[in-house]
């Protein structure tokens, strides 16, 4: 039983962005201050990445805890109420994931992924350019931010 009434909740749930969030905003200003440029949202790429550095080969994508089932973070709670409604669909949302990371990868993309909990986190926001720059010049395939799962 949800606690509010479908018009309202349809309103609440019409306001989520999909695009220029508050996390990915905050990621945006951190490469052009380290000095990369970049393109955003790419129709043309599995999965439409959110940012994309193509003289470096690599995609970022900057994902919600709750949208995208971020594993033991504690934003990532399924609601109580109309449960497997959100089971199935943050599901089919993290199988698109992995759809799109395997597609990117087989292109001959890196894929880090930013949690949006780590923008939430004061002390590594600060920092965060500098950490996103360091995984840029290694060499991994893939990554995530946070690399720990638990907070």
């Amino acid at each position: 039983m949800d606690v509010v009434d479908p018009e309202k909740r349809s309103r609440m749930m019409a306001g989520i962005k999909g695009k220029n969030t508050k996390p990915e905003m905050m990621i945006r200003r951190a490469l052009f201050a380290e000095g990369f440029r970049y393109r955003l949202h790419r129709k043309d790429l599995p999965g439409t990445p959110d940012i994309v550095l193509k003289s470096k080969r690599v995609i970022i994508f900057v994902h919600g805890c709750f949208w995208h089932r971020h594993s033991e973070c504690r934003y990532a709670k399924l609601p109580a109420s109309n449960a497997d409604f959100w089971s199935k669909k943050l599901e089919s949302n993290v199988d698109r994931d992995q759809k799109a990371i395997h597609s990117l990868i087989a292109l001959g993309w890196r894929v880090l992924i930013v949690w949006e909990c780590i923008t939430r986190d004061k002390t590594i926001a600060l920092d965060i350019g500098r950490i996103i720059n360091n995984w840029i010049q290694g060499d991994d395939q893939t990554g995530e931010l946070p690399a720990h799962t638990h907070h």
